[in-house]
């Protein structure tokens, strides 16, 4: 799995990933009211889980926007690492809030109208707002996938790929929601026209649950990656191997006995690694030996915003693995 990773990249995050929040709050803002007044008046269960799904959406977006702003500060005495991490914590309260908001409204809705039923009002308002509904979606999803496709092809990786493992979880955000806001749409106006159809609301009744079904999923597929984030991820192996090798090609680094990194943020990621210096080496030549191995490394990897390295005898290594110290 570790191959398939993004890397990050200084173009992700910032102000592109902010527009593609703010397109996404306000578009969800609106069409929430809109779903809200078209299920009062048609009496539509579904419709009424939509505006649920619009207005979890919303919150979520507002939580992304603070990630976004607060994950932005620099580094200072107290987190000397920054507040990158401080992202993946209100992002995953975004999650909580799609599960919470949407998810369990849309199934209690869904269950009730199917239990007791409901009494169908005109469709004719509902159509017409699910018809913007998902203009508005569209466009807001349209902006969400093209910074993606941008940043995966900085980052050289498949699309898909670079969904699945992108440290920006904001965008990761904006396109699954407005994705399952998509479909949503459809499934509620399936529900409205099977209804108006039979005269049954059993057919708005399911398609509430699968909007619910369907909003538990993103809430957990969005959960996990942030966990991820948070519990803490490693470059891809491909990038670790790079940054092993420009590490050996640095005169004086004989060997690299230890390699750790980790992704901070979108464009920020920590390398640590215990090296082997030539015996010979001077203090000196160790020194400018460190500083010619982070600057190779930035070039390489420029989301390396740190590295830190420990000179640590190659002999010490073998005798803690059992072997004989002296080669």
């Amino acid at each position: 799995m570790a191959e398939a990773q993004a890397e990050p990249t200084q173009e992700q995050g910032g102000g592109e990933s902010t527009f593609t929040v703010i397109v996404a709050a306000v578009a969800n803002l609106g069409i929430a009211l809109a779903k809200a007044v078209a299920g009062v008046i048609s009496g539509s269960s579904a419709m009424l889980s939509e505006a649920a799904h619009s207005v979890a959406d919303t919150v979520t977006e507002v939580l992304l926007l603070t990630a976004l702003k607060r994950s932005a500060k620099p580094a200072d005495e107290d987190h000397p690492l920054g507040y990158g991490p401080e992202r993946y914590i209100w992002a995953m309260l975004a999650a909580v809030a799609t599960f919470v908001g949407g998810a369990v409204f849309s199934l209690y809705d869904g269950i009730h109208t199917l239990v007791a039923g409901e009494e169908l009002g005109d469709p004719l308002v509902s159509y017409i707002v699910l018809a913007v509904a998902f203009l508005l979606e569209g466009y807001s999803l349209r902006t969400g996938i093209r910074q993606a496709r941008g940043e995966a092809a900085r980052a050289r990786v498949p699309f898909g790929r670079y969904l699945r493992y992108t440290p920006d979880t904001a965008v990761k955000a904006v396109v699954l929601e407005d994705s399952a806001a998509l479909v949503g749409l459809v499934l509620a106006a399936g529900g409205l026209l099977g209804g108006q159809l039979t005269g049954s609301g059993a057919w708005d009744g399911t398609a509430s649950l699968l909007i619910g079904v369907l909003l538990l999923y993103v809430a957990w597929v969005l959960g996990r990656s942030n966990a991820e984030l948070l519990i803490g991820r490693p470059l891809p192996r491909s990038v670790r191997e790079r940054i092993r090798a420009e590490l050996l090609a640095v005169e004086h680094i004989e060997a690299v006995l230890e390699l750790t990194t980790l992704v901070q943020g979108p464009s920020e990621a920590l390398v640590a690694a215990k090296v082997d210096f030539r015996d010979v080496s001077t203090a000196a030549q160790i020194e400018w030996a460190c500083e010619q191995a982070e600057q190779r490394l930035r070039e390489v990897v420029p989301a390396v915003s740190r590295v830190y390295l420990d000179p640590t005898p190659g002999y010490a290594q073998r005798r803690a693995e059992g072997l004989n110290p002296w080669p």
